[in-house]
Formats: C-alpha cells, sequence, structure tokens
C-alpha cells in the first residue's frame, strides 16, 4: 500500500533544512553538497548524453547547490559553464563557498546569456524556493532566455519564478521538463500554474536523519493511486445492496438531463447499491431507457421529493438543476433535509446567492464557482488555491473539492489533499457530474465525508488518465464509465 506523500510549505522546508543541518554538525555545506551531488546523479540518470551544460545560478543557496553540480559535472569531463548576472554573484557564504570549489577545479564563469545556445542541457539554479514574487526585469529575461533554448531544462528544488507555497507563477517562470526536489516535497508545485512549469518532479531526501522533521506537520497530502486501494477495501462475502448505500441524484432541469444521468451512472460504476435520480417528467423515459439500473422519478415540487429525500444515503445536489424556482424549490429541501450532501453546479450557485453553514456536505467547485461562493474573481483563486480551499471550508463548514490542475480537498481542521491524476483531456462538459456522482456513492458506501472526498476525486482522476490513453483531445465523460468500475476495485 502507497501512503499519502507528504507535502510542506516553504517555512517548514525551511525550519527541516535548519534541523537537519543542526543534527549533521551545524555546517550547512554537507547538505548543500549533498543536493548539488544528487542534481548531477539526476543529470547522469536522464541526460547521460549531455557534453556541455550550461548551469545557470542565482546569488543564494539555490545558486550554491548549481555550483556544486557544475563542479561535478566538471571533474567528469563535461564542458560546463556557470552562468549568472553581472550583478547576482553568490551572497551567502555557502553559496561562496561552493563557487570557490567550483572555480579550483577550473569551472568557468559566463556572465553572457549567449552561452545557452551552445548546451545540451540547462539546470536552473537560480531561486529555488527563494522568490516569493515575480522576478524583476533582467532577471525575468535571463528566465525568458532559457525558455527559448530547444533543450531540457532541469530545474534544482524548485522553478525559478513558481511560489513553492501556493503554485502561483506571477510573472515568468522557468519550465523545466524535470524538477528534483531537496528534503521536502513542495506543495506549491502540485496544483495549479506551477504544473506548466514543474514537470516530472522527483525527491531527493538527502539523507537527512528523521529528527529534522520532528515538530514540522505537513502543509499537504498528496494522493496517488496506491491509495485508492487503503480507502475501498473488498466486500464481504454475505453482503447485500444496503449495505453499499442509496444514492439520490437530484437535478435534470429541463433540457439538462444528461448531467444528472452522468452522476447517476458514475455513482451505479462507482459502487452504490441502490440510484435514484429526482428530474423533470421529460427526462423520466430517456434516462431509463439509457439505464434501467437507476430508478428515475419525476419530481414536479418540493413535496414530491421528501420521500425520495427519506429513503437516500446520500444525496447528489445540482448536476443540471439549473435556477429557476422548481431548481430553488428542490434546493431548499434537500439542503434541509439533514442527509450527506455532495454540491454541484447550479446547487453550488444556488448556494453562493444565499450563503450558509453546511457542515454535511462537500462542495465540488471549479474555480469560476468558488470565485461565485467566495465573491472573489477565478484569478484570485487561482493564485492560491490552498487558500481558497480553506476560505471555503471557513465559510460554509463544510469540505471541500476545488477542482482543477492538481485538485484540492481540504475540510475542517484536516491537513488539505492534492489529487495526484487527471490530464487536460478531462476539461469537457460533463466531468464534473461524474465526480459528483463518484464522490456520492462512496459516501455511500461508508466512507466519511473527508475521505469520500479525496477517494472520490482519486478514482475520478484516475479514470480519466485511463480513459485519455487513446488521447486527451476528443474524451467524453462517459469513456471515463467502464474505468470507473475498474479503479474502484483495486
Amino acid at each position: 500500500m502507497s501512503e499519502p506523500v507528504q507535502m510542506f510549505d516553504t517555512a517548514a522546508a525551511r525550519r527541516i533544512d535548519a534541523q537537519a543541518t543542526a543534527a549533521l554538525g551545524g555546517d550547512g555545506y554537507v547538505l548543500m553538497q549533498r543536493a548539488g551531488q544528487a542534481g548531477w546523479h539526476c543529470v547522469l540518470q536522464h541526460w547521460p548524453q549531455a557534453r556541455r551544460i550550461v548551469v545557470v545560478c542565482g546569488p543564494g543557496n539555490n545558486g550554491g547547490d548549481g555550483y556544486v553540480l557544475a563542479r561535478f559535472a566538471r571533474q567528469s569531463g563535461r564542458d560546463v559553464r556557470v552562468l549568472h548576472l553581472e550583478d547576482a554573484a553568490p551572497r551567502t557564504a555557502l553559496a561562496q563557498r561552493a563557487c570557490t570549489d567550483y572555480l579550483a577545479v577550473g569551472g568557468q564563469v559566463e556572465l553572457s546569456i549567449d552561452c545557452l545556445q551552445q548546451a545540451d542541457l540547462v539546470v536552473d539554479a537560480l531561486f529555488g524556493i527563494g522568490l516569493p514574487r515575480a522576478p524583476q526585469a533582467a532577471d525575468a529575461a535571463l528566465i525568458q532566455a532559457i525558455n527559448e533554448v530547444p533543450v531540457p531544462v532541469f530545474a534544482l528544488d524548485v522553478p525559478s519564478g513558481v511560489d513553492a507555497v501556493s503554485g502561483d507563477v506571477p510573472g515568468a517562470a522557468v519550465r523545466a521538463v524535470r524538477v528534483l526536489q531537496f528534503i521536502v516535497a513542495h506543495r506549491g508545485l502540485h496544483t495549479g500554474a506551477a504544473l506548466e512549469c514543474a514537470g516530472q518532479r522527483l525527491l531527493a531526501d538527502l539523507d537527512v536523519p528523521a529528527v529534522a522533521f520532528e515538530g514540522v506537520p505537513p502543509a499537504a497530502l498528496r494522493w496517488a493511486r496506491g491509495v485508492l486501494a487503503s480507502q475501498l477495501p473488498r466486500r464481504r462475502i454475505n453482503t447485500h445492496k444496503g449495505e453499499s448505500g442509496h444514492v439520490l441524484c437530484v437535478g435534470g432541469n429541463l433540457g439538462s438531463g444528461g448531467a444528472v444521468m452522468l452522476s447517476a451512472e458514475a455513482a451505479l460504476r462507482s459502487g452504490a447499491g441502490l440510484v435514484s435520480v429526482a428530474t423533470q417528467a421529460a427526462h423520466v423515459g430517456p434516462l431509463l431507457a439509457r439505464c434501467p439500473e437507476v430508478m428515475v422519478h419525476a419530481v414536479t415540487s418540493a413535496p414530491a421529493l421528501a420521500p425520495l429525500l427519506a429513503r437516500a444515503s446520500v444525496v447528489a445536489l445540482g448536476p443540471g438543476l439549473g435556477q429557476d424556482d422548481w431548481a430553488q424549490a428542490l434546493w431548499s429541501v434537500a439542503v434541509d433535509a439533514g442527509k450527506p450532501l455532495v454540491i454541484d453546479a447550479d446547487a453550488l450557485n444556488l448556494l453562493a446567492a444565499a450563503p450558509r453553514v453546511v457542515p454535511h456536505a462537500i462542495l465540488t467547485p471549479h474555480p469560476g464557482e468558488a470565485a461565485r461562493l467566495l465573491g472573489c474573481d477565478t484569478a484570485g483563486i487561482q493564485r492560491d488555491r490552498f487558500a481558497a480551499a480553506q476560505a471555503l471550508v471557513e465559510r460554509y463548514g463544510a469540505v471541500v473539492v476545488l477542482k482543477g490542475a492538481g485538485t484540492v480537498v481540504a475540510a475542517p481542521g484536516q491537513v488539505p489533499r492534492v489529487i495526484a491524476a487527471g490530464n487536460p483531456g478531462m476539461a469537457v462538459g460533463g466531468m464534473g457530474d461524474l465526480l459528483t456522482g463518484a464522490i456520492a456513492a462512496l459516501c455511500a458506501q461508508g466512507l466519511a465525508l473527508f475521505d469520500a472526498a479525496s477517494s472520490g476525486a482519486l478514482l475520478h482522476g484516475l479514470a480519466g488518465d485511463a480513459a485519455a490513453a487513446e488521447g486527451e483531445r476528443g474524451l467524453l465523460p462517459r469513456d471515463l464509465l467502464p474505468h470507473l468500475r475498474t479503479l474502484a476495485n483495486p
């Protein structure tokens, strides 16, 4: 079984680094040498053919890591150049020491970006975790030059220009095909705009002692495929459908019957024992024809929904719901019923219009819906997806699944989780309806709200990745349905 990977913010990373240094005798150069050597081993593993290497170094300790890597490369016989801007000579004591050792083996330093054109590989050691703002003009120009070179770019610790805490890219940023993080995984590299820059993310633990992590809690947990098996145990032999729960999907206003049907099918394929749909009368026949396993009910008013709610274990509220009088009536009675809720789509917009605390709910907004729920713009959500998810938790008292690249799942009093699954092909209408159904099904099967939200998001993302094996463009929500079933049986 694979455990979730702990991820840290910059303050925690600095504290762990300091505690590791103290445990290793107090000389920070020990860790710097280990970092540079780990970077060099990564170069040998992934780019053994690279003979001409340019290491772009900044003035801080990330630059020091780069000087150490350059020294190892120089000693191996590679044609190595260190590039830094005229006013970016080493400033920290450790970086100065690393530079001196590099020069002592015959290393060369360049001040012109022209040397980038001769490189087989460019190593980014400009800023690491040390730049919480947009790069200034000269640095931005250097980053642009790095990105324009038609060779691989390898970043040490963090691609320069990426906020390692939030994942924001406020200005120019290095686009690396591979990143080697040191000691800890940086949570910001796993969500949002950072994913455009981070490429493959690797981790070198530098053999730091366990004492370095004492008293430093993680800032997030990375959930990948291996975690799913622990969340979805095999069913007992002597079971029955009632033990797997009853999901009621409420939605499908006129013209939007497909949305609620996708949620219902996803709930079935994710293991719910029973699935009902409350929808407009016009959709009953078509939905039964598509999926006879679903119990479809025409609901014309709020009172007609009450008996269906009474029988349900979990309510998936919102797919295709709309915002007219019919939708508002069903929304109100469903929320007041006190059943566990998965709230999506127009139900989120109704919640934004009349905010209330919903502690029995899982909210599943995309960034635009999250912005409406918080009264801000989408760009503000994307600048710090962790902060946005936490703000939603605090305002609504609910579990939150903030969808997007690197989905963030947050809950009251819990360490947030980042879902390491999904792909750009899933950016198509209807995918969120599947997610709603999958989460509701796992909640109906007995998972706590936070675990159901996290496991459902992971299951959904993995199904999307499996379906995208034939190509991301043109991927349809229904392409995921058979993979939901397969992956729900790890």
